[in-house]
Order: C-alpha cells, then sequence, then structure tokens
C-alpha cells in the first residue's frame, strides 16, 4: 500500500486542473461527512487542498472525518473551503472531462470549454483538525472484503438509543489472532470472530456504527485496509491508498456480553432458513397490530409460526423441523422483525435455533459459520 502525503498548512492561492469525474466522486463522499446544522458554519463546507500532484477533498463534523487524495495537475499550492452542497452540486452536474479551479481571496472559479462559475468560500484556517495520514507502522492491515462481510452480520444490532451510547458502537475486541466484532441493543446480540494472524495483543474499543457503515461504499477494489487505533486522541482511522476515514471511539464500559452467553440448549431446532423466513413474513401481517410478537411452539416434526391481531385476525404456519430435546407444550415469542434481521444475516440455507427456556434468550447459529453468534430475548407472552 502505497504512503500517502498530504498538506499540512493553508495558503489562500490555488490553481488547478482536475478531472470531473474523479472530483464528483470526491465530493459525492466528503459531503456526507458535513454537517450543515452545526453551530461551526465551516463545518458544513469541504476542504480544498492542491500540493504537489494531488487535490485533497477533506470534510468532518467533528465526529468523523475523511480525506480523499486524487490525482491533478497543480499549477499553485492552495487550500480553501467551500459550501459542501454548492460544490458538490455545481461540479456533479458538469459534464465529464478536465476542470480548470482556481481560488481568489475566499472565492472559488471553477471554468470547463463552456462553464464557468465563481463560488463563496471561507479560509481554510478556519477548518477542523482533520487526520489525512495514517501510519503502516502502526497500523493493523485488514483484509477488506472479509471485514466488511463481518461488519455486516453484526452492525444491524447496534442500538439506535443515544441515551445509552456505547451500545450505539460495535465493539472491536482483539485477542491475540482473533477480532471479535459485538453489537447489542440490550433485546439482541451478534458475535463474528475473524482470525487475524496480525494481532499481537489483547485490547478493545467502541466504534460508532455511522463511520463503520462508510467502509462498505470506500475502496471499491481494494483487498486490503489499514487499521490504527490513537489511544491518546481517543480515535480511529482506516485507511485506504487515497481515502482515510476517521472517527472518535465510544468511551464507557461495554456490557459483559459473555455471560449471557447460553452455555448450552435443552432444544435444538434445524430448520431451512428460507421456509422460516416466508413463514416470519406471513406470520408478520397480523403481528403488526399486536406489538410486533410472532410466538414459536414445537410439534413432532415442524415448528409452529402463530401470530394473531384483534383488529384482522390470525394466521399459524407449519414450518418442517429437526428437533432435539423439545417438547410439544414448549412455546416462545419473539419480535419477528428481529427475527428477520438475522435470518437476512446467515448466509447457509439452513439455520440452527438452540432454546433453554421461554424466558431465557434464543441462540441463532448458522451451520456454515461456526464464528458467527446470535441472541435474541424473548417477549413475555401474557397469561
Amino acid at each position: 500500500m502505497k504512503e500517502i502525503i498530504y498538506v499540512v498548512y493553508f495558503s489562500l492561492k490555488m490553481k488547478l486542473r482536475v478531472l470531473q469525474e474523479n472530483l464528483a466522486k470526491s465530493l459525492s463522499i466528503a459531503s456526507r461527512f458535513t454537517s450543515v446544522k452545526a453551530q461551526l458554519p465551516v463545518l458544513g463546507n469541504i476542504l480544498l487542498s492542491a500540493k504537489k500532484t494531488k487535490l485533497v477533498i477533506s470534510s468532518t463534523n467533528l465526529e468523523t472525518s475523511v480525506s480523499i487524495s486524487i490525482g491533478a495537475q497543480i499549477k499553485e499550492e492552495g487550500d480553501l473551503t467551500i459550501s459542501s452542497r454548492v460544490i458538490t452540486d455545481v461540479v456533479t452536474n458538469l459534464s465529464s472531462g478536465t476542470l480548470d479551479l482556481e481560488s481568489e481571496k475566499e472565492h472559488l472559479k471553477i471554468k470547463t470549454q463552456n462553464f464557468s462559475s465563481k463560488i463563496s468560500g471561507m479560509n481554510a484556517s478556519d477548518f477542523p483538525s482533520v487526520p489525512q495520514v495514517i501510519n503502516k507502522s502502526e497500523s493493523l492491515f485488514l483484509p477488506k472484503n472479509e471485514f466488511v462481510e463481518a461488519l455486516s452480520r453484526v452492525i444491524f444490532s447496534a442500538s439506535v438509543d443515544e441515551t445509552r451510547p456505547t451500545l450505539t458502537g460495535v465493539l472491536f475486541l482483539f485477542q491475540k489472532g482473533l477480532l471479535s466484532l459485538v453489537a447489542t441493543d440490550g433485546f439482541r446480540l451478534s458475535q463474528k470472530m475473524l482470525p487475524l494472524k496480525e494481532i499481537a495483543k489483547s485490547q478493545k474499543v467502541i466504534i460508532p456504527k455511522g463511520v463503520l457503515s462508510e467502509l462498505s461504499r470506500l475502496g471499491d477494489n481494494e483487498e486490503e485496509l489499514l487499521f490504527q487505533l490513537k489511544e491518546k486522541d481517543n480515535q480511529v482511522l482506516f485507511g485506504f491508498p487515497d481515502v482515510v476515514l476517521s472517527s472518535r471511539v465510544l468511551e464507557g464500559e461495554y456490557p459483559d456480553f459473555e455471560k449471557i452467553i447460553p452455555k448450552s440448549s435443552a432444544i435444538k431446532l434445524r430448520v431451512d432458513k428460507e421456509e422460516l423466513l416466508r413463514a416470519i413474513k406471513l406470520s408478520s401481517v397480523f403481528a403488526r397490530d399486536s406489538a410486533n410478537i410472532v410466538k414459536l411452539s414445537l410439534g413432532p416434526d415442524a415448528v409452529k409460526l402463530s401470530a394473531e391481531s384483534s383488529q384482522s385476525g390470525s394466521q399459524e404456519t407449519l414450518v418442517d423441523a429437526k428437533i432435539e430435546g423439545g417438547t410439544k407444550d414448549f412455546e416462545i415469542a419473539f419480535n419477528y422483525k428481529f427475527l428477520e434481521d438475522v435470518l437476512r444475516a446467515l448466509k447457509g440455507e439452513e439455520v440452527l435455533m438452540g432454546f433453554s427456556n421461554s424466558a431465557s434468550p434464543g441462540v441463532f447459529l448458522d451451520p456454515k459459520d461456526s464464528d458467527y453468534l446470535h441472541l435474541i430475548m424473548p417477549v413475555k407472552i401474557q397469561g
């Protein structure tokens, strides 16, 4: 992975030529990290920094930031911040080809063969400091595709409740040779383990799910990404050859999730995933009017899913299942949305389910992935 060199000072004068398609793509990414509602107006801007043979496009909302480097013909080095909305709308609507950019005091001129524009900007010295370099010697190399895939299987379990900030992120638990990703909202929990030989020491960090969601949209053709934890700055960095993505870490103690994972299950079921998902969707038609509750009860060789609504009626669906240790009196209820989410996360054709009793969390496993675990807390059935 090539070294990234970025501008570290600010100069008002800037003159360069760049390809419209490269600039438009970079502005589209950077615009997602601006904050137009912030008290600092400059946070609604994008920083343009021309240096040597690169144009660096940076933005931040003080929680997360991004710096993107694209090739450009630099005639004069300099820096300027421009309204994210204005410059993105202008550049994305221009035809492909070369653009000439030139700053004049606190304005940016954009010219093509048949277009010219003068956009008001702000002095770059008012722009917050944005990480633009990732130290390879202090970083961990992650396999990009496997890592993003692992994230997708846990991130949906993270909370949206800002009153419990630690649960709105994903726990990164580094152990020798292994990275565990954990997410929970208090009602469900996902854990995915990723073997990584490079990990030499144990440490943990909670990263906001928002910045993690961006990783799947960056580095399309890259096989690796860099991960750097800057403990003194309370910050993490993710790096591709031409992109540095940074985020604050979430402070606080993550719940001791391991103690709620059942050591064994008295009842085990193996069910076709698509058949179960179809049954859940049928149940949801009625469950929507009844707190999203779907009941699962066991038969000799099948699991019955039922839901009822005082407004719409009721339904029952039988799904063939291989059952070990089950009793015909066993019944457990779940939020159907949680069941749908985990079934979409599983990659195999079947799902393994384990239950201890109707008040303990249900365990959902993927027969094709022994490194994945999902738990769902049941809903208490009245009466």
